[in-house]
């Protein structure tokens, strides 16, 4: 963790100096524009008060979480590279916070985050590697936020994408992680994961969607089907990768409408 906390205290020697007093409006113009979905400019106003503040772990977390909203846009092969960096340094930004704080949730769930995204990216022997820090960092905002509802959904993903590793990574990742960790994965716990964050936040398309996926996986048709139609009900206004869900969900829905 010195590594990281060094890392950060080089990119703020590089940065101009900045009044420290500008710290608060940074952080309220930066919570504007991610509610209004425009992570590239929170991305600047965080990191503005992260140089103002490099001791803040508010502003760690959110410019993390700003860096995963720009990094999961960039979806074409030749952004690959950028996008996997960007996650690589949001990473570095949630791990410097929980050091800051090891006690709140938002640090956690900000390195599980950017951990599972870039995982996404990567086979299935490096997606083993990361699977670990990823429950773990989920299960710790969970520990410090019983009502997280983002944790919720990285542990049901974190379930549903270990049951659906081949055979061969099956055994590579036993091998890694160890037969007794592997085996907390259970669709089972997949479903009530997804489902509790379903609850905690029913506006929130994605976590439906992963929902409707995993039903998907286990041929519950009808349930899966009752979240892929909520889901055409709900206005695409808290995430900017909801157009993007609600493009997915409406594809699925139609694929399995007569299952």
């Amino acid at each position: 963790m010195r590594s990281t906390i060094f890392i950060l205290l080089l990119l703020t020697a590089a940065a101009p100096q900045i009044v420290a007093q500008s710290y608060g409006d940074h952080i309220v113009r930066g919570d504007s524009l991610s509610d209004a979905l425009d992570p590239a400019g929170a991305l600047e106003e965080y990191r503005t008060a992260f140089m103002a503040n490099p001791s803040s772990y508010e502003a760690m977390w959110k410019f993390a979480s700003a860096q995963i909203d720009v990094a999961k846009q960039l979806r074409n092969r030749e952004y690959k590279d950028l996008r996997d960096s960007l996650y690589w340094v949001a990473r570095i930004y949630a791990e410097a916070a929980t050091s800051t704080d090891s006690t709140d949730a938002e640090g956690f769930f900000m390195v599980s985050q950017a951990l599972g995204r870039l995982s996404l990216t990567r086979g299935g022997r490096e997606r083993v590697q990361f699977a670990k820090e990823v429950y773990n960092s989920a299960a710790k905002a969970i520990e410090y936020d019983p009502t997280h509802d983002g944790a919720y959904h990285v542990l049901g993903a974190w379930h549903a994408e270990i049951k659906r590793l081949s055979g061969f990574t099956k055994f590579f990742a036993t091998t890694f992680l160890g037969a007794s960790f592997m085996g907390r994965a259970q669709w089972d716990s997949a479903v009530v994961y997804l489902q509790r964050a379903v609850e905690l936040r029913p506006e929130y398309i994605f976590h439906r969607l992963e929902l409707a996926e995993v039903y998907v996986d286990l041929e519950r048709w009808g349930e899966a089907r009752t979240q892929l139609e909520a889901i055409a009900g709900l206005e695409p206004t808290t995430d900017v990768d909801d157009p993007l869900y609600k493009e997915e969900a409406a594809d699925l829905l139609s694929e399995i409408r007569d299952r």
